[in-house]
């Protein structure tokens, strides 16, 4: 079995979809996010706040490029898409499946924008930065898969019949 990739927006789901689709698959779970706040010893949050969105975006390419898995469901940060290198990597041995969202549904999920942790370049506003990624998601996605209105569940089971 390849890796499975979950790309999308914060509050789509990678990363409660991802436990849930590794535990029933039988494969292992890995969430860039927590790799790279292993990584620099501090939450995403911080690592923006302190060192700004720049050194961010390299650290999450440096903690996604480190990875070596194998038979995993990987759940990426928002913002991995704007690392082709990074992207590549996870393509090597993934299928990158895009959780996809509307902005109104990822704004009604979303109660903690300024503390999640989500790279928000400096004079861009949360709609800016949806219509940016989305076309990133759709370029490296191999499956695009819809979740408004689709329970946990639901878009697991979608998950395991497209892979």
């Amino acid at each position: 079995m390849k890796n499975i990739v979950l790309i999308g927006m914060p509050g789509c789901g990678k990363s409660t979809v991802g436990v849930i689709l590794a535990k029933t698959i039988g494969a292992e779970f890995v969430d860039t996010d927590l790799v790279i706040q292993k990584r620099e010893g501090r939450l995403l949050q911080q690592i923006l706040d302190t060192r700004g969105v720049k050194a961010f975006l390299e650290a999450e390419e440096a903690a996604v490029r480190s990875l070596a898995c194998h038979q995993t469901v990987i759940a990426t940060g928002g913002s991995v898409v704007y690392s082709e290198a990074a992207m590549e990597h996870l393509r090597r041995d993934g299928t990158i499946i895009y959780l996809q969202l509307s902005y109104e549904e990822m704004m009604r999920r979303l109660d903690n924008i300024t503390t999640r942790g989500i790279v928000i370049p400096e004079g861009s506003t949360m709609r800016d930065v949806f219509d940016q990624r989305s076309g990133l998601y759709e370029r490296y996605a191999d499956v695009t898969l819809p979740c408004s209105g689709r329970t946990v569940e639901e878009t697991v089971e979608a998950i395991v019949k497209a892979v």
